[in-house]
């Protein structure tokens, strides 16, 4: 994909990618596979021109700090203020959430910010280290399409996020079943199985804490073409 021109892609909506870190190429190969036209996004005027933006996985702080020294921060808050759609994975999840539950200091003490637009709460790196990185099986809704059965969705979780709050907005269209090791349970010693939301939607805002550019799987980017002309 050239970095700041449009894919060839011919008739389908022109899709952003916030391209200041993360795995923008992989996000750029599942919207063509989809029928979209990808553009790299690190300038206002780049922002300005799409119908739908993607904030790729990465690492959230790095993402925060750059939008401002590109001068991008405030023209996004502006985008989803005015209903651009946008789908945020991993890191994008915690980008595009209202609240971060542990969010990350710099030198001087201050608080990483977020996008905001998703009315819930995140919790950082929550299933644990790269070590602790797993694959499961998802039921996800919102995907069936002509009757034919739902299957599952491949997720691979890296350092992921996981919601711990919904507004009344909210929709919650995956959870899954927080692992022994994970934090949330090692916090107070007890080995029972927890459920976390992994996927939510509101509106025009979608959110995974997984990678599906990174598995094969192209319903997710389908889903989000589909709400960017209005279908879904």
């Amino acid at each position: 994909m050239p970095e700041n021109l449009p894919s060839s892609t011919a008739g389908g909506p022109l899709v952003g990618i916030l391209a200041l870190q993360g795995d923008v190429r992989e996000h750029a190969q599942a919207l063509e596979a989809c029928g979209a036209r990808v553009v790299a996004v690190r300038r206002p005027s780049e922002l300005a021109a799409v119908e739908g933006l993607v904030l790729p996985g990465g690492e959230s702080t790095t993402i925060d700090k750059l939008s401002r020294i590109f001068g991008l921060r405030d023209p996004l808050r502006e985008r989803i203020r005015e209903g651009l759609p946008v789908y945020g994975s991993c890191a994008g999840m915690i980008l595009l959430a209202d609240e971060i539950a542990d969010p990350a200091t710099d030198l001087g003490g201050h608080a990483q910010q977020t996008l905001g637009g998703l009315d819930i709460t995140v919790r950082r790196n929550a299933f644990g280290r790269q070590v602790d990185s797993f694959e499961t099986e998802l039921h996800f809704t919102q995907l069936a399409r002509g009757g034919r059965p739902e299957k599952p969705v491949h997720a691979v979780f890296i350092r992921a996020p996981w919601v711990e709050r919904v507004g009344a907005s909210v929709e919650v269209l995956a959870s899954v079943e927080i692992p022994a090791g994970a934090h949330a349970q090692a916090q107070n010693g007890r080995i029972e199985p927890e459920v976390r939301a992994v996927a939510v939607r509101s509106r025009h805002l979608l959110a995974t804490s997984f990678h599906p550019e990174v598995t094969g799987e192209r319903r997710i980017h389908e889903l989000f073409i589909r709400m960017i002309r209005g279908e879904a």
